[in-house]
């Protein structure tokens, strides 16, 4: 199985939003729920990619860098 680490994910959420938590409470996330997908215990689904980019301003040609990296 691949692993993915998600630590340009993890800096573009601290940058927009201070802390995991906020970034949870805006996505409509509990913070585990969160947390386990930024640990790889829990997979994005297409919509969450989708959702979690519109929040973060990431691009659709950036999604790569920072969800499958």
């Amino acid at each position: 199985m691949v692993e993915f680490t998600y630590v340009k994910l993890r800096g573009r959420i601290i940058e927009k939003y201070g802390t995991l938590g906020r970034f949870a409470d805006e996505v409509g996330l509990s913070r585990v729920s969160v947390s386990k997908k930024m640990n790889g215990e829990s997979q994005f689904s297409k919509n969450d990619i989708v959702t979690w980019s519109r929040l973060l301003e990431i691009p659709p040609e950036e999604y790569g860098s920072y969800f499958f990296a």
